[in-house]
């Protein structure tokens, strides 16, 4: 695999299935949408998980890229 930046690496996770950690400890599972330089991100279909159970189903949302730990594919 050769090396790619990390814009890169978010583009080829869009509209795939991602986790997102918050600093809060929040976490967000659904459909990578769109992102910017900045890291924020759009996810549809997105659900709220605390300790790995869906707590609520929270449909499109929008993320502040300051806010996130992490995005990883699931």
């Amino acid at each position: 695999m050769t090396e790619s930046r990390p814009l890169d690496t978010l583009n080829r996770a869009r509209d795939k299935k991602v986790i997102v950690e918050l600093k809060s400890g929040k976490q967000y599972v659904g459909l990578l949408k769109a992102f910017d330089i900045h890291i924020n991100v759009v996810l549809g279909d997105a659900e709220e998980r605390v300790d790995g159970e869906v707590k609520r189903k929270l449909g499109t949302i929008f993320v502040r890229g300051d806010t996130i730990i992490f995005i990883s594919t699931v």
